[in-house]
């Protein structure tokens, strides 16, 4: 099946345009319509308050008007607008960095959320990927672009945490939000893969490229 790909607010470059698909099903959030001509696509879909930016000329059903007041976020909204339509891996760019900090906090909830519904999601920018590894799975991460690879429980606490094929091996550790110990790790001299996994309490993991 086809992947969805929700584009949000915050800038991105024409680089991040190789890392879409022919077949991608393009959602943009309020001003991350914006971002689409950044990236030489059209979105299937804009959804948003448009408090950003003005609201696009619409085109038959192609764009959803949300409430100021609301719970979600437009990109939370996006990311149940694709769970409604069926997808199971989303992409989503325009969603860390940027002038509003809990804008990048909001969308990694959203990438967590989209993972307990057993949809893989995927936040990348020009520089990191995001992915989340959820209690009882192991995900191997092969030797890439990316140098660095961190990992954060992103349930506040993570147990049996084990770490393969890097630099600072963990075994059975125990992760807190309140010591960074699985920052800036790297991969084993001669690996060409890292699996990471965790017993209980869900990982975030940040791969990010050399300085």
């Amino acid at each position: 099946m086809a992947r969805c790909v929700i584009v949000s607010a915050c800038p991105v470059s024409s680089a991040l345009a190789e890392q879409l698909r022919a077949d991608d099903f393009i959602i943009a959030c309020d001003a991350g319509y914006k971002n689409c001509v950044q990236l030489g696509r059209k979105p299937n879909i804009v959804v948003g308050d448009f408090d950003s930016a003005p609201c696009p000329a619409q085109e038959d059903d192609d764009i959803v008007v949300l409430p100021h007041v609301k719970d979600d976020t437009d990109t939370e909204y996006a990311a149940k607008l694709a769970v409604e339509k069926g997808f199971m891996e989303v992409l989503l760019l325009g969603a860390l960095g940027g002038r509003r900090m809990e804008h990048t906090l909001a969308n990694l909830c959203t990438g967590l959320g989209l993972e307990e519904k057993g949809i893989r999601a995927t936040l990348l920018d020009e520089q990191s990927r995001v992915t989340y590894v959820l209690p009882g799975e192991k995900r191997t991460y092969p030797k890439e672009r990316y140098f660095y690879i961190s990992v954060f429980p992103m349930e506040g606490r993570a147990e049996g945490v084990c770490e393969r094929g890097s630099f600072y091996e963990l075994t059975d550790a125990v992760l807190t939000a309140g010591y960074p110990l699985g920052v800036s790790n790297e991969y084993a001299e001669g690996s060409s893969e890292m699996t990471i996994s965790t017993r209980k309490g869900a990982l975030v993991v940040v791969e990010t490229v050399a300085d």
